[in-house]
């Protein structure tokens, strides 16, 4: 029986996928509800109107009138609470909630919650893989894949979720067996007043749960914990009691269990640190669960990385070219710099620039003056990184994607690496991350 109590109204506020998720939840339950989005046409809208029509739906300004019928509002998370129309509704005493609350009302199943700045995304399907290997039945999503409430299933044993900062927002308890935010720095600074908000945001995935995961390395990453309560920690230094991290033996790099070997880190597909702070982070979180060190090991050893996330594309004449369109911000820019950097022997050519969403790209200057060769930059904000990294590294200025790539071939040196880690988003100069992803490994893979 569903958590949810049937004789409120309530307005879903957003019609994207998360949205729509809500929809097809409500309507199954036989609660009242309608639906408003600021969009005039927002892409779910035919399909609600295909087999919702029943349902009332306001598209447009927000109308606080409307708002105020409604017991709570399920705000989808591309909304900001601090729109005016739901301060108003709020300030009228409608509750504002949003699905990932509902979700975790409904589920069954232990839910291990991930956040952070960069790497959720990884993180999450690795867990998702381990539980798999494990002969878990395992639903992974949220942020990632599928919306939470299209999870909820009785057959479900574990659910791992990878939830943003704008989901959580509207969480108020979320009661996860174990939750982490992985790392924290800026992004979506045109969202929040500050980086003290997005860190608030980001902590709350830690309200109800069992055990937490903290990142040693990033003292953002620990939460206000309660006496006794069960906390892992991943690093990539050595690791002591419940830890895990990396230990050197004979020249040999090992991914560690406090003070066992677990495997050696040659064994992993996906390079860089970054990538085995990432797998690190996963087998806290699997073991968290109780998912067996065989299992979880077998998975990282097939692992081969997700699409766009420091994918290695191809080599060409001793050159690799890397797609990390994912790095949306400066912080999974750095990881990418950095994680790659110290796993090779030459130098970086970075392809950088977008929309920085107003971040500070001053992070940057140290890493890149470290590992890269030089910098290629493109997009709205080029100029913004190009004063932010000064001197540390040559530059050249590009109006596109195709002249990026071939002003970084010639660039290069056999040993070096082109990195498409942009730091920016996307919308700029293609549709999303993906699209942009996409066209820069298809450019790459027909160099001749």
């Amino acid at each position: 029986m569903s958590l949810i109590a049937s004789d409120h109204f309530r307005i879903v506020v957003g019609l994207g996928k998360s949205g729509m998720s809500l929809v097809r939840f409500l309507a199954q339950r036989g609660v009242s509800f309608a639906v408003a989005d600021t969009r005039e046409n927002p892409p779910e809208l035919a399909t609600l109107r295909r087999d919702y029509p029943q349902v009332e739906v306001r598209c447009g300004e927000l109308d606080v009138e409307f708002l105020c019928r409604a017991d709570e509002l399920y705000v989808s998370p591309g909304l900001a609470l601090a729109t005016p129309a739901l301060q108003a509704a709020a300030a009228r005493g409608v509750k504002l909630s949003g699905d990932i609350d509902l979700f975790a009302r409904n589920a069954k199943a232990p839910i291990v919650a991930i956040s952070g700045s960069n790497a959720k995304s990884t993180v999450t399907t690795l867990v998702g893989e381990m539980a798999v290997a494990a002969g878990k039945r395992v639903a992974v999503g949220g942020n990632l894949g599928t919306p939470a409430l299209d999870l909820l299933s009785d057959d479900v044993e574990l659910y791992v979720m990878e939830l943003s900062s704008f989901q959580l927002e509207t969480t108020n308890h979320l009661g996860a067996e174990v939750a982490t935010v992985l790392n924290v720095s800026e992004d979506h600074m045109d969202r929040y007043s500050g980086l003290p908000a997005y860190h608030l945001a980001k902590h709350r995935i830690f309200r109800g749960a069992r055990q937490v995961v903290v990142n040693r390395q990033d003292a953002l990453t620990r939460p206000l914990m309660s006496e006794g309560q069960p906390c892992w920690t991943f690093g990539l230094s050595a690791p002591d009691f419940k830890a895990f991290g990396l230990r050197e033996e004979n020249g040999e790099k090992y991914l560690a269990f406090e003070f066992q070997n677990l495997m050696p880190v040659r064994e992993l597909k996906v390079r860089g640190a970054h990538n085995q702070a990432n797998a690190l982070a996963a087998l806290a979180l699997g073991h968290a669960v109780g998912l067996p060190f065989d299992a979880m090991l077998a998975s990282l050893r097939n692992f081969t990385g997700l699409e766009h996330r420091c994918q290695w594309v191809r080599e060409l004449d001793g050159v690799s070219y890397y797609n990390d369109s994912k790095a949306t911000n400066v912080g999974a820019a750095l990881a990418a710099i950095n994680g790659l950097g110290m796993d090779m022997d030459g130098k970086l050519i970075l392809i950088a620039g977008g929309d920085g969403k107003g971040a500070d790209f001053s992070g940057l200057r140290d890493s890149v003056a470290k590992y890269c060769r030089a910098v290629v930059l493109m997009g709205r904000d080029a100029g913004l990184i190009a004063d932010a990294l000064g001197d540390a590294v040559p530059q050249v200025r590009v109006g596109s994607l195709d002249e990026a790539i071939a002003q970084s071939r010639s660039l290069a040196l056999p040993g070096d690496a082109v990195l498409l880690s942009p730091a920016c988003a996307s919308f700029d100069m293609f549709k999303n991350y993906e699209e942009r992803g996409q066209l820069f490994a298809r450019a790459v893979e027909v160099l001749a």
